[in-house]
């Protein structure tokens, strides 16, 4: 079990989280039993705008994994496959994402940005775009934010090919993790 919950990277996970399945997860990590390349989505019961504190993306033998992890709690999400082109939330400008497939990740309420301190307080200080090769992923090419507008926090993932991906929650952080199937 600790296996299947492992994350690449420093301080992404510990022996004593706890796995809470959102949708059919992982059970070895070489199948990803009960992945899927359809919609999945989780509504809140957040009370406040989650806030986003770490992206991270990761290689693990058999699946890529990328990690969303926040201040408190979760927000909602929804994650589906769409069809270029990809734009950026408010503006509707395009964004360049690599892959060959595009998943969006919408989390709301959430932010990168906290509004409820005086004067605001950047939250997320990480980059806009992660290389899934330079992480030393196979199937996952590129996370890249295309939204933080009115407490929807939207990232992008461009893969190859319409990968089944399964979905899952982790405590202590909070972290939201999409396992990819990898060759």
């Amino acid at each position: 079990m600790v296996a299947a919950l492992a994350l690449v990277g420093a301080g992404c996970a510990s022996d004593d989280d706890e796995a809470t399945p959102t949708t059919p997860t992982t059970t070895a990590p070489t199948t990803l039993e009960g992945a899927t390349t359809g919609p999945v989505e989780e509504s809140s019961a957040a009370t406040e705008t989650a806030l986003l504190t770490r992206v991270e993306i990761g290689r693990n033998e058999g699946f890529d994994r990328v990690v969303f992890e926040f201040r408190d709690e979760l927000p909602g999400y929804r994650i589906e496959y769409v069809e270029p082109p990809l734009t950026e939330d408010g503006s509707g400008s395009p964004v360049e994402v690599e892959g060959s497939a595009f998943l969006v990740v919408r989390m709301e309420p959430a932010s990168g940005f906290d509004l409820s301190v005086p004067e605001g307080e950047l939250v997320y200080t990480g980059p806009r775009r992660l290389s899934g090769a330079e992480a030393g992923a196979t199937t996952v090419r590129e996370v890249v934010r295309t939204g933080d507008f009115e407490a929807v926090l939207t990232w992008a993932i461009g893969v190859d090919g319409r990968t089944p991906f399964a979905v899952s929650t982790l405590e202590g952080p909070a972290r939201l993790v999409l396992d990819f199937a990898g060759p």
